[in-house]
């Protein structure tokens, strides 16, 4: 389970795991905005979502864009392969690395096997496959599924 944290101006910064929420609770440096109903830990509700109690720059944020990641890859196509629109399990590269394609959001999307491996060593033209949608830069929201 993981739960919202949001600044102390109530913008979301980021999910954390429910010990990691309980940490920050028993520390006092976040308070309960939502929990679940009649569930508890200990004293403290079951959190949905908590805010920080003191407010928390994110310059780190402002002006640039977000490191590339497997992870985020899979985050910002849905879980779905760009090709065919299935559940995706690889990282494909669009220009291949072997040709060049480096890891970066313009040169990665999602693919399930059957379409990777229909593709192989070729980009999607030469394979005869159509990008659903073309790869992007995420926003930071899409990254931390608070979108």
């Amino acid at each position: 389970m993981h739960v919202l944290v949001l600044n102390a101006s109530y913008e979301p910064l980021q999910r954390v795991d429910l010990r990691h929420a309980i940490r920050m609770l028993v520390r006092e440096v976040a308070v309960v905005e939502e929990a679940e109903e009649g569930r508890t830990i200990g004293r403290y509700p079951m959190p949905r979502v908590l805010r920080l109690v003191r407010y928390v720059a994110m310059r780190w944020r402002h002006g640039k864009r977000p490191p590339w990641s497997k992870r985020g890859v899979h985050l910002r196509d849905r879980g779905r392969c760009q090709y065919c629109g299935g559940r995706g399990h690889t990282i494909d590269h669009v220009v291949p690395q072997s040709r060049g394609g480096p890891d970066t959001w313009e040169n990665t999307v999602l693919a399930c096997g059957k379409c990777n491996n229909r593709k192989g060593n070729r980009t999607p033209a030469e394979a005869g496959l159509n990008l659903r949608e073309p790869p992007r830069v995420p926003r930071w929201e899409e990254l931390m599924n608070l979108s």
